[in-house]
């Protein structure tokens, strides 16, 4: 069994301040980069085709210098009712989201890219998110105070909204902040080891 100091470092090529926490956290020796991409898709891609295409896109687009190293891109989407939910573009989408959100169930999906040399792995995550309802004071409470425009589907589920809003989750939780780190590790083991 590889542990996180016998691996390769990591080169996580991602803005988010939540993916980087989770990578800082780890033990693995990670050298973080910003990566700024294109994040549209083709229609016909569904759910965690999507995911998977961003994160692959998303690789394609880093032209640092990865050498010896496992490049990491990510991506995660938020679907409900087999719509997409991405970062919304100002208060109005936000508050649409998270009203839309309010009551029911929905799913995050984390597409994830590792290349390392000539070599690449995509996977991706799933994680069930339940709400309970939300007023619209609420609402107007948590992006007033939050500002969750960075965030897939306008919501973290590691602040406020999280604490007390959302009532279970059937997943991976860290999926649900934005990478499924115990997936990841699996994945990365196989990677490297040469097993598809």
């Amino acid at each position: 069994m590889l542990l996180p100091e016998e691996l390769p470092g990591i080169m996580l090529a991602s803005r988010s301040p939540r993916r980087r926490t989770l990578f800082s956290e780890t033990g693995f020796d990670v050298t973080l980069c910003d990566l700024d991409a294109d994040e549209t898709f083709p229609d016909h891609l569904k759910d965690a085709e999507v995911a998977e295409f961003l994160a692959w896109k998303k690789a394609h687009t880093f032209h640092g210098d990865f050498s010896g190293r496992v490049l990491v891109c990510a991506d995660t989407i938020v679907v409900h009712q087999h719509a997409i939910l991405n970062k919304p573009a100002d208060e109005a989408e936000a508050f649409s989201m998270l009203s839309r959100l309010s009551g029911g169930v929905h799913r995050v999906f984390t597409g994830v890219c590792m290349r390392y040399g000539d070599r690449e792995r995509i996977f991706h995550d799933v994680t069930e998110v339940h709400f309970r309802s939300l007023s619209e004071e609420e609402i107007h409470f948590y992006i007033r105070n939050y500002h969750p425009f960075d965030k897939a589907g306008s919501y973290g589920i590691q602040d406020w909204l999280g604490y007390t809003c959302v009532t279970r989750v059937n997943g991976c939780f860290y999926n649900v902040m934005g990478f499924p780190m115990a997936r990841f590790y699996s994945e990365l083991k196989q990677f490297l080891a040469g097993n598809q």
